[in-house]
């Protein structure tokens, strides 16, 4: 088979197609023909060897994926051969991929392939953040930063599900439309000059009660300082550039909580938790509540292309490889 390969984490360059074998499903495992895979900024980090945690080399990129199972280990009884499936793995940029039983699920008639592959990663990272971390109660109203790219439109999406009101807040007028299109009520630019002001407008002067923030960029500072009171900031990423400060005094002023969410160490150290997420998600696509939007979408042989536009930030949607025809 084919999978995407460097001997050397240098730069993307290193990466390249390349004939390995087939890999088998041992026990408890199950074996893909990968047809979708989701490509993330966080992949063309480790891709680069910039993320904190470094891989291994050789290093094949890609973390979830969708397609059809090929083949079963022994003990997995949930899924069989023929049935399409999406997952959370490693090894993803590849035409076939090993995961875990526990954490592939049947893929909802109603999502696509590129669809499947664009849910595992940024969805359960946002239903980990808003009803994990964040405890998002009904009707409390959620400021999404990003609100276009991968996990920001699915945190959209996920508050939504869990009853909130949500505020998109993106750079253009094209990504706030995409983020409207995409379930939030209302949006709001990132232009610093009256930010708050015009946030506490479009919140009755309450202010938010829950934030997601996978860029924490020059408006960190100027959100927490909108939360209401009880208020939760939850830390996802650092998109936005340099890693910002904040003043421990707010937390105190606020009654405020300002809450990491590690979405990899959530599946280490709170895997069956993660596993129901992922179930739970599925069955809200089956329903119609959420809907991964596929944003741009590139041949297998355009890897490269595909890292270097997840890398960028410059997109709607999910970034996704276009594996096989399933």
């Amino acid at each position: 088979m084919k999978a995407v390969v460097a001997e050397s984490l240098d730069s993307l360059e290193s990466y390249s197609l390349k004939e390995v074998a087939v890999p088998e499903a041992g026990p408890g495992q199950v074996l893909i023909r990968v047809a979708a895979c989701g490509v993330g900024y966080v992949d063309s980090l480790v891709a680069l060897g910039r993320y904190q945690v470094k891989p291994p080399v050789p290093h094949t990129p890609g973390q979830e994926v969708a397609g059809i199972v090929e083949a079963v280990g022994e003990g997995v009884s949930h899924v069989a051969p023929g049935q399409r499936v999406m997952t959370m793995t490693a090894k993803g940029f590849a035409e076939y991929a090993v995961a875990a039983a526990p954490m592939v699920v049947k893929l909802p008639d109603a999502l696509s392939f590129a669809e499947g592959a664009s849910l595992p990663l940024n969805y359960i990272t946002a239903m980990h953040a808003l009803k994990d971390r964040g405890a998002v109660a009904e009707d409390e109203t959620v400021l999404v930063f990003g609100a276009a790219g991968g996990v920001g439109s699915a945190g959209v999406q996920v508050a939504k599900a869990l009853g909130a009101r949500v505020i998109a807040a993106a750079s253009t007028e094209e990504k706030r439309a995409f983020a409207l299109a995409h379930g939030a009520d209302l949006a709001i630019d990132t232009s610093p000059e009256g930010w708050r002001d015009r946030l506490k407008e479009l919140t009755g002067g309450k202010g938010p009660n829950v934030i997601l923030d996978p860029v924490c960029g020059p408006l960190f500072e100027p959100a927490f300082r909108s939360l209401a009171w009880r208020g939760r900031h939850l830390v996802v990423g650092f998109v936005g550039g340099p890693i910002p400060a904040l003043p421990s005094n707010l937390t105190l002023m606020k009654g405020a909580a300002l809450l990491g969410v590690d979405v990899r160490q959530y599946l280490q150290y709170e895997t069956k938790r993660a596993i129901g997420d992922l179930h739970q998600l599925a069955n809200w696509a089956g329903e119609g509540k959420i809907k991964p939007p596929v944003g741009a979408a590139y041949p297998f042989a355009q890897f490269g292309e595909a890292m270097v536009f997840a890398l960028s930030g410059q997109g709607t949607g999910k970034v996704v490889l276009e594996v096989s025809k399933g």
